[in-house]
């Protein structure tokens, strides 16, 4: 049994809609002050903003995007107690039209970590197992403190004073050799220049010397996510090509869930069960495009369940036969939270 000491996951991580106003406004709602800030318009064809607390309001990345940090003083203007503040601009903001983000919790501004051989700033939530990391480059192999006191199995990062693609990590299945690209739907490359062909430690991430992870002077963000029973999960499964496709156990309800093939090109499919409160899930954006929200094609549905997803289509960006897919997911509810007697039990949709 998937027992859980997270027993309330919105805590930590929540998936906040909103309808854009053109103007501006305080979203609320989150449940929390967020220190990393994922939004994306569903109904115009707008980039993915990612906003964090370590570098600041204003500042933008885009994940379907090499472009580098941007800031403009209309988007994200402040995190709050209970959500976000935005400006007029349509990337975050356009009038009329319905948003989704994703918000998670860390620590604030963050405080100086030298664990590593680079000194960084990091923001970090050691219960929910994320971090935010900002640091600079050196050119040289060499590590980063990550500050999550457990290995991380997800390491994105972003070069944000110049152009770069955005370098994702996984533990699993490949090898620490092994990397695919947020910005891209390629499949896995060799990351023996990005990662050094390491593995992440409780206390460090490696690095090569890859100017997309870096370069010398170069300033970089890294999101770190640490596997929490019963809250996340970070792994993967192969999948069989039907309809009826492979069930994929979690051990909570899940509230977001995203997946990428590494055997093959696919783009990054991204769900919720705030966009889909019933099954099947078929409400899909994708972390690399700047695309509208696709909805009600049967070749993407998944489920929901208690206790994991069931993928309901054989379509190769989520469930081709034999290919073989990574995912982190989070929890709605765990399956059973409180270690003990007192655990409730999640309920299926």
């Amino acid at each position: 049994m998937a027992y859980s000491a997270i027993v309330k996951p919105s805590d930590y991580f929540n998936t906040k809609l909103y309808t854009g106003n053109g103007s501006t406004q305080s979203i609320t709602g989150v449940g929390f002050q967020p220190d990393m800030v994922w939004t994306k318009s569903r109904g115009n064809d707008n980039n993915h903003n990612i906003y964090d607390a370590v570098r600041g309001a204003t500042k933008r990345v885009f994940t379907n995007s090499n472009s580098a940090e941007s800031t403009v003083s209309t988007t994200l203007t402040s995190f709050d107690s209970d959500g976000f503040s935005l400006g007029s601009q349509d990337n975050v903001n356009a009038n009329g039209i319905t948003m989704a983000s994703w918000n998670w919790k860390g620590n604030g501004a963050g405080s100086a970590n030298t664990d590593g051989t680079l000194n960084s700033t990091v923001s970090v939530n050691t219960t929910a197992g994320f971090s935010v990391v900002k640091y600079t480059g050196n050119g040289n192999n060499t590590t980063v403190g990550h500050g999550l006191g457990t290995a991380p199995g997800m390491v994105i990062i972003k070069r944000l004073n110049s152009t770069g693609a955005w370098p994702v990590w996984h533990s699993k299945p490949a090898s620490i050799n092994e990397i695919v690209e947020l910005n891209s739907t390629g499949a896995q490359q060799s990351g023996s220049s990005y990662f050094n062909n390491s593995a992440t430690t409780s206390s460090v991430f490696p690095l090569g010397t890859s100017g997309d992870v870096n370069a010398s002077g170069g300033t970089y963000i890294a999101y770190c996510f640490a596997e929490k029973k019963g809250y996340s999960r970070i792994s993967f499964y192969t999948g069989d090509g039907n309809a009826n496709g492979p069930f994929i156990y979690t051990g909570f309800k899940p509230a977001f869930f995203i997946t990428k093939r590494t055997d093959a090109g696919a783009g990054w499919q991204m769900y919720d069960s705030k966009r889909d409160v019933d099954n099947p899930a078929d409400h899909r954006l994708q972390a690399q495009s700047s695309a509208v929200e696709l909805v009600g094609d049967a070749n993407t549905d998944i489920d929901f369940l208690s206790n994991g997803f069931n993928l309901r289509n054989g379509d190769s960006d989520s469930n081709a036969s034999g290919g073989t897919y990574i995912y982190i997911a989070f929890a709605e509810e765990p399956l059973v939270a409180n270690s003990g007697t007192d655990g409730v039990p999640a309920t299926a949709r």
